[in-house]
């Protein structure tokens, strides 16, 4: 199904958002730049500062027994200058931005950046909090080295810890040529004035020539507490699930972002079933393996310990204008308000295939009038 674009008199009617909401926002730093330069640019802006920090992420591991390495990479966090050095924005390497960086000339390790790469979760927690981020890449690794009684290994430009027994900890080595230039915007929780807060965030990325990547998406991250309830949960699972190609056009997903599938089947027939407690269905959700990379995140919901309490909405295309990111969000806030009333969610009719953004409108507008 082709995007389909709001028309004028429905962006019209949909472009304030109420709730409080998250972003996270794709973009790409031209050649010769970076993510850091940015995060600079934004606390000039406010005579506050930036913090180094590390990102974490996971990619497929080309070491044969192996299958995921997880890594930390350089992540800047940007602080007003208001006297509480509060929160604007946290910038991060996001690896599902590929494409753009074919080609790269400039070389790995770029301002003696470097990743630590590590085969297991727990470890790379503990890595996380015993490293300084700012430590320069053959120092990184020294605090986990007297954690296991050992010594650094620094060899060809990498350095690597191993454990008594000879087995690797985890591996500091310089960042892949290109890497510095994805730049993800990931913001606070935002309560009010959501457009002013993004322009103040995009209005300097424009400026500095930061593009929107080929896979590029934003993500919405809402509170995730309303939506933990059997019914309101299962009108999420309704709404992602059935109304998939609808929402797709309306929204002008970007069929080359990456990480998005649909529900699975089984969580589809879950909430169909009745008479099922909260702790029942997020139990039984749990059991069916759900992940994050899906049209909608509900991982945390369903999550006995939840680390971001929030349903994250990851359909909407990649932006640099505040006012496409707004309508786009204002439409999904429609939606999601919806899904709280607790009559089912129907099934969308023929009319969603010439205007699916009427249908969803239409039926959002339904469960308000109840």
């Amino acid at each position: 199904m082709r995007p389909v674009p709001l028309t004028t008199r429905q962006e019209a009617t949909i472009d304030t958002l109420t709730l409080r909401v998250g972003f996270e926002i794709e973009l790409l730093a031209p050649a010769g730049s970076d993510r850091q330069v940015l995060a600079e640019a934004l606390a000039a802006r406010r005579a506050g500062g930036v913090r180094r920090s590390f990102h974490t992420d996971s990619e497929p591991s080309a070491v044969p027994g192996v299958g995921v390495f997880r890594h930390l990479s350089p992540a800047f966090d940007v602080v007003d200058g208001d006297g509480d050095g509060a929160p604007v924005a946290r910038l991060v390497d996001d690896i599902t931005l590929v494409s753009d960086l074919a080609g790269t000339t400039t070389r790995p390790g770029h301002r003696g950046w470097y990743r630590v790469l590590c085969d297991e979760p727990r470890l790379l927690r503990l890595i996380e909090r015993s490293t300084d981020p700012g430590a320069a890449l053959p120092d990184v690794l020294a605090p986990v080295a007297d954690l296991f009684g050992t010594r650094v290994e620094v060899v060809g430009g990498a350095a690597r810890v191993n454990d008594t027994a000879g087995a690797t900890v985890a591996v500091a080595m310089p960042l892949p040529a290109g890497r510095e230039r994805p730049c993800e915007i990931v913001t606070p929780p935002i309560a009010e004035d959501h457009g002013r807060v993004l322009d103040d965030l995009l209005n300097p990325a424009r400026a500095l020539g930061f593009t929107v990547p080929t896979e590029a998406a934003v993500h919405l991250h809402l509170d995730g507490r309303p939506f933990r309830r059997p019914a309101a949960f299962a009108n999420l699972v309704r709404l992602f699930g059935h109304w998939r190609e609808p929402l797709w056009a309306a929204l002008g997903t970007n069929p080359a972002c990456r990480r998005l599938a649909p529900l699975p089947p089984e969580l589809l027939r879950l909430v169909e079933r009745d008479d099922q407690s909260w702790d029942e269905v997020a139990a039984a959700a749990r059991g069916i393996g759900l992940t994050k990379y899906a049209d909608v995140n509900l991982t945390q919901l369903v999550a006995p310990h939840p680390v971001r309490d929030t349903v994250e909405v990851r359909i909407l295309p990649g932006a640099l204008e505040a006012s496409d990111i707004l309508r786009r969000a204002a439409l999904v806030e429609r939606l999601v308000r919806r899904c709280l009333d607790d009559a089912p969610v129907p099934r969308p009719d023929a009319g969603a295939v010439p205007d699916p953004a009427g249908a969803l409108l239409a039926m959002a507008a339904e469960g308000a009038r109840r």
